[in-house]
């Protein structure tokens, strides 16, 4: 037998033995990452589809929080795992779109080291502040904050964070001037913001919307450029600064290189799993719309949200920290 055609011969092994892997996907539980601690957005959706997509695979889909470095340690670890299908990642906008204009080297490619399956959500961000700052809807605080320029404190789940950069795309377009104070997620900040010890925060409605029902905090305005039906009693941004849009989206992606079947097996059931009945009402019922695609559509979306983020990056001076 030549080199040649030895070659050649390990390769179409190589290539028999991924077939017959992706036919019998999946024989075993599938870990689904999720990069930030638990009780936020992210984990919010990705807990939500889990149950049902274990039903619809027919293997138990584990949820894993691996929060860290906004997010970065989490989305390393699925880009490093084997290509098999065994192991995805909820991704979400700060770590596929913002981050490669905020770091000038990221552990990851959002493009390169991952194969896209599908986008699954979006979510406009709510406006919320602690009823000490005695500002019941949007005028009135804008009032109070161009009389108090710095005095108002907004808290976001970091640096770059999308909730960051919306408040000073915010500041920027009303004339403002909040004081940024970053933490090291959602959840500590929300629990600040609870307690009184910052003011404002511009955040998922997953996480937050409990505490407005519940008269903890105030939902001053939404940041879509409509209102949602879970918020249809709170007013856009948009409403009074015309063009004003900051939402959130999430997708799922694993590996690079994952075997075409099996990408679309789970683009296949992670889509009939966002569309039961009790999934989608759960899902709505804190601000989620579910949205779908093919993992082409997916890639070609990251690749133009990271444009129009680079552009509000520079302009609000971020560093990381």
């Amino acid at each position: 037998m030549s080199a040649r055609t030895g070659v050649l011969c390990a390769a179409a092994l190589l290539l028999a033995t991924s077939f017959a892997g992706a036919q019998d996907y999946p024989s075993r539980p599938v870990r689904f990452v999720v990069p930030y601690a638990p009780g936020g957005s992210t984990d919010t959706l990705a807990r939500a589809m889990g149950v049902k997509l274990s039903d619809l695979l027919g293997q138990q889909v584990v949820v894993d929080n691996r929060p860290g470095a906004n997010g970065d340690i989490g989305m390393s670890i699925v880009a490093k795992a084997p290509a098999d299908g065994y192991t995805v990642v909820l991704g979400y906008i700060a770590n596929l779109a913002i981050g490669p204009s905020l770091y000038a080297k990221m552990p990851y490619d959002p493009i390169r080291d991952f194969s896209s399956i599908t986008q699954v959500a979006g979510a406009s961000n709510i406006f919320v502040t602690h009823p000490s700052l005695l500002a019941r809807n949007f005028k009135e605080f804008l009032a109070y904050a161009k009389a108090n320029p710095k005095k108002v404190t907004f808290a976001s789940a970091g640096v770059a964070s999308v909730g960051h950069l919306t408040g000073e795309l915010l500041n920027e377009m009303a004339g403002i001037d909040m004081l940024h104070v970053p933490y090291k997620g959602s959840g500590q900040a929300i629990s600040d913001l609870v307690g009184g010890h910052v003011k404002v925060m511009i955040s998922g409605m997953a996480s937050t919307l409990p505490h407005v029902r519940s008269g903890k905090l105030i939902g001053i305005v939404t940041t879509g450029l409509k209102r949602t039906p879970a918020t249809q009693d709170i007013p856009t941004i948009a409403e009074t600064y015309p063009g004003f849009e900051s939402s959130s989206w999430f997708g799922v992606l694993g590996p690079a290189g994952m075997p075409r079947p099996v990408v679309m097996r789970l683009n296949a059931d992670i889509h009939k799993s966002l569309q039961d009945a009790a999934v989608a009402k759960r899902l709505a019922g804190v601000g989620f719309e579910i949205t779908y695609g093919t993992p082409e559509q997916f890639t070609a979306y990251i690749k133009s949200e990271t444009v129009k983020w680079a552009k509000v990056v520079k302009a609000s001076g971020a560093k990381p920290q």
